[in-house]
């Protein structure tokens, strides 16, 4: 099982990854990228099972990158959570929009996340 963590802000990318890791102990691979771009081609190449996805990024967005994976790649299997600071229905729209199957604002819970990455791997 793998889990790919996707912000362009290092300090929040390692905040995610630490804040997942007692996952690897469970046999999940974390996986990291800093922008749109690296991100679809890590989701490519790896296909992993769960996205924790920012919207805010250079090179493509959240929104793109999850639009290209659900629609353009065909990977409804791979669940896309975004992350974003911006709250507005309109965002939530739009995530919906692009097949993004949870939307979560920032500042999250750290519990928060590792018991939906729990619950979407199944473990």
């Amino acid at each position: 099982m793998k889990i790919l963590i996707v912000d362009d802000e290092p300090h929040l990318r390692t905040l995610i990854q630490q804040t997942l890791e007692e996952l690897e102990d469970e046999g999940v691979e974390l996986l990291t990228a800093g922008n749109g771009e690296e991100a679809l081609e890590t989701i490519r190449e790896e296909t992993p099972n769960l996205v924790f996805l920012d919207v805010m990024m250079p090179k493509k967005n959240g929104f793109d990158v999850c639009e290209a994976a659900k629609h353009e790649l065909g990977l409804t299997n791979v669940y896309i959570i975004l992350l974003t600071a911006k709250g507005q229905e309109f965002d939530h729209r739009r995530g919906e929009e692009v097949g993004a199957d949870l939307y979560i604002t920032k500042p999250f819970d750290p519990d928060a996340l590792l018991a939906k990455a729990r619950s979407v791997l199944g473990i």
